[in-house]
């Protein structure tokens, strides 16, 4: 049900996220089930012929640099997952993440008070790295206090990272804690973005984590072409040769 009420707010894509804990107990990384044995039949993005995109993500919550290891390894099943992110719990973790590991998001607590400051060095090294932050919405809008959370661990980041690298997500476990993308853009400016970092944060900056995946699990380089939009002032000036010469 989550699935098409994606699609019917307005997303063309949705990531069906498998969350790693190794502080609960040993845990294995399986490979990701596929997409086609859950859902037989694809909606259909609306404006478009394309179906919905549905990826797999894989989440590792580490609060020991050991955990770290398994990243670091060759491993055949997380190479077969489209996203992954860390969950790093201690301010060294945050740093190994940000500098060393080869992952796509570092996931931002949202639920507690941080336990440490975010610093600049590591951060614009991930974002020099073209690796992103996210930031989960659904813990705010499901108890004050979290909400308080969020929006003050979130402003923390933005004085550091400047409003760059930003992911808006839900973690959503139920269809009613979903909301459409215009809506989380609004709640991107209580976490300190402007208008078009929310936006983007929504949107393109979802776009290439999702390349910055493809990159790592290829090893080579995703390029893709963006058409330029044409300004005002270059349409006006930009007269053919014939109506000039009758201006004249």
């Amino acid at each position: 049900n989550s699935l098409f009420v994606c699609f019917s707010v307005g997303y063309s894509a949705v990531a069906l996220n498998h969350v790693i804990d190794f502080k609960e107990k040993k845990q294995e990384i399986i490979k990701p089930v596929s997409p086609s044995e859950l859902f037989p039949s694809l909606p259909i993005v609306q404006g478009t012929s394309k179906r919905i995109k549905v990826l797999t993500r894989l989440t590792l919550i580490v609060s020991d640099p050991s955990h770290c290891n398994l990243l670091r390894s060759t491993s055949a099943n997380i190479r077969l997952y489209d996203i992954i992110a860390v969950f790093p719990k201690t301010e060294k973790l945050f740093h190994i993440a940000c500098t060393t590991l080869d992952v796509d998001l570092v996931c931002i607590n949202v639920t507690e008070k941080l336990p440490f400051y975010f610093r600049r060095p590591p951060v614009n090294m991930a974002i020099d790295r073209g690796i992103y932050f996210e930031l989960l919405y659904t813990p705010a809008i499901k108890d004050s206090t979290m909400r308080r959370y969020t929006i003050s661990n979130a402003i923390s980041l933005m004085q550091i990272c400047k409003g760059k690298n930003i992911v808006i997500s839900s973690a959503a476990e139920r269809s009613l804690e979903l909301r459409g993308p215009y809506d989380v853009a609004n709640l991107g400016l209580l976490f300190g973005l402007s208008e078009s970092e929310a936006k983007a944060a929504v949107s393109t900056n979802c776009r290439a984590t999702m390349l910055h995946g493809e990159t790592r699990k290829t090893a080579c380089g995703v390029v893709y072409t963006v058409k330029k939009p044409r300004k005002v002032e270059e349409e006006e000036t930009t007269v053919p040769a014939c109506k000039k010469a009758k201006t004249q």
